[in-house]
């Protein structure tokens, strides 16, 4: 038996296609647009981060997303507050200086415990007697992160990003506490976006 072959197509050439060119619009080449509104200090708190990053002093505003400063003397009284609320905050696997971030400033006679956002106007309804509580529109100098003692503000209680130091117990263990003196709030405000 003879078999036949099937006729076999003859394949195109593929012969590729220039791109189109590109089309460019008024809008395309107009001035860029304005950043937006929450965009507006990013390039600033990028650069503030590189600085801790690199060993270098930040300044970063407090309130919005990041935290509040509650502001006491420092000494005896203030030192058994820190202690207790490593008790507080240490969980399963923590290290025994389990607190959230605590900068002590020895220059000043200050502590400064990182609080969560919004404590400041929680505290301003129902100011405290042996603190202060910032937020919004102060500023804060923050120590490198690798400062863990003197001379200069150091960190107490080193930062970390999962803990800020919880308002309410805090506030609690200072009633109990009382360190004192307690800072006055104007010279607060003119002094810590610049403690170096």
């Amino acid at each position: 038996m003879k078999t036949t072959q099937l006729p076999r197509r003859k394949a195109k050439s593929e012969v590729p296609h220039p791109a189109p060119p590109p089309i460019f619009t008024q809008s395309a080449v107009s001035a860029p647009r304005e950043p937006a509104a929450d965009m507006g200090t990013l390039a600033e708190r990028i650069r503030s981060l590189m600085d801790l990053a690199a060993g270098r002093q930040m300044s970063i505003p407090l309130g919005g997303r990041y935290f509040d400063a509650v502001i006491t003397a420092n000494g005896h009284a203030a030192y058994g507050v820190v202690r207790l609320m490593d008790d507080v905050q240490r969980g399963p696997g923590d290290p025994p200086d389990a607190c959230g971030p605590v900068i002590e400033d020895p220059q000043c006679g200050w502590l400064i415990w990182l609080v969560p956002p919004g404590t400041s106007s929680h505290w301003a309804r129902a100011p405290h007697r042996f603190a202060i509580c910032l937020g919004v529109p102060h500023k804060l100098a923050l120590p490198p992160l690798d400062n863990a003692e003197p001379p200069g503000p150091y960190w107490l209680r080193r930062c970390r990003s999962d803990r800020l130091v919880p308002a309410e117990p805090l506030r609690n263990y200072l009633s109990q506490f009382e360190p004192d003196p307690v800072p006055h709030e104007t010279v607060l405000g003119s002094m810590l976006g610049t403690i170096s």
